[in-house]
């Protein structure tokens, strides 16, 4: 099955006691038993929700792995993934992960004696020198958010296959439309649902794939024992969503290089991050293990005020949290997504306050690109 149709006809298709074409929304909390366990397979909506489960069966089958998880964020996903680690455990993290990651790394799970260690894992020999005898897994977005780093998987998957460690992926920028990282040998694949995959700004999720029945147990007890669901609703919304995956993403990238090309060209940008440009430094990794290279784009116009009023300028692009979305949106990470990492911290790793990120959305891209070129040389 290719990915378009697995889209559509991929996890559970329809009702087939009713004949509808839709999974329907079960909003329900708990199910009738026969007798004491004797239930259809489902008991309580916390351990198992139809809806939740079709959708489950969705990201499953289009990340290819063992199973699949639907949580109520995507920090909420993430928390989880964390969770199968122990106090005193060590993970070594990509440098420019979202600011929320860092956050939960940094701020909470660290009280619980989780050890973290954050570098670019775009060079592998980082990822090598950081490893301790209590480090169990590896952690990488990429693309990165917001710099758009490319980090090779299959290089970073045998690596830690070499030392016994977990692989983990945050496919979030790329989807699996455009990236299969459990086929490259990842374990674990975590998405902000919120984003690509809901696609209209209209539904706050997360999901987790998982590479084998060890793991599906380990993360269905963490699920079940912390309670981070996704309610039926909300799971509905996503598969809806996620059926025209695809064509969007098609067309975002049809439109973000058309911008990207605009952007790289005008004066008032100092430098455009996308891995799609031949002149990305892991452009040739990107184009190795993605079959398209996305529509988020970092640029930096040189300073706070200008970005500032950029920002202020621009009529389509809406200025806002998140991405992914059909319409166009604008950020800068200094202030907003990325503000939970310390300043010096920001700095150093090039998230300056110039710094600009917009996720290119499917309005037409010569309207677009006129509010862009308005917006800069206003």
């Amino acid at each position: 099955m290719r990915r378009k149709t697995k889209l559509i006809h991929g996890g559970i298709s329809g009702d087939p006691h009713t004949g509808a074409v839709s999974v329907p929304i079960y909003q329900v909390s708990t199910y009738k038993q026969e007798g004491v366990g004797g239930h259809k397979g489902y008991e309580y909506s916390r351990t198992g929700n139809p809806t939740r489960h079709a959708l489950e069966q969705l990201i499953k089958d289009l990340e290819e792995g063992y199973a699949g998880f639907a949580f109520g964020s995507g920090m909420a996903a993430i928390t989880a993934v964390m969770m199968l680690l122990n106090s005193g455990d060590h993970v070594i993290l990509t440098d420019d992960v979202y600011g929320g990651t860092y956050r939960v790394m940094t701020k909470v799970l660290n009280r619980l004696g989780i050890e973290s260690t954050f570098v670019d894992t775009s060079d592998l020999t980082n990822i090598e020198k950081n490893m301790k005898p209590n480090t169990k897994a590896i952690y990488i977005e990429t693309p990165t958010n917001p710099l758009l780093k490319i980090t090779d998987i299959q290089e970073t998957a045998e690596l830690a296959k070499k030392h016994g460690l977990l692989t983990i992926v945050d496919n979030t920028f790329s989807t699996p439309y455009w990236q299969t990282p459990i086929a490259l040998g990842a374990d674990i694949v975590v998405h902000s649902a919120t984003k690509y995959l809901g696609g209209h700004s209209d539904v706050v999720a997360g999901l987790v794939v998982v590479n084998s029945e060890q793991l599906a147990k380990d993360l269905h007890f963490i699920q079940n024992s912390t309670g981070a669901i996704l309610g039926p609703h909300d799971s509905w919304l996503l598969m809806r969503g996620m059926k025209t995956l695809g064509i969007r993403m098609e067309e975002h990238e049809q439109n973000t290089r058309k911008i990207v090309e605009f952007l790289v060209n005008h004066p008032a940008v100092k430098k455009v991050y996308y891995p799609g440009l031949e002149t990305h430094p892991n452009h040739e990794i990107a184009k190795k293990q993605a079959r398209g290279f996305g529509g988020m784009v970092s640029f930096d116009v040189g300073s706070a005020e200008k970005a500032d009023r950029l920002l202020n300028s621009v009529k389509y692009f809406t200025l806002a949290e998140s991405l992914g979305a059909v319409e166009s949106l604008i950020s800068l990470p200094a202030k907003m997504t990325h503000a939970s990492i310390p300043k010096e911290r920001r700095e150093e790793l090039g998230i300056t306050d110039g710094l600009v990120r917009i996720s290119v959305g499917l309005e037409d891209v010569e309207d677009l690109i006129e509010d862009l070129t308005q917006a800069l040389n206003g």
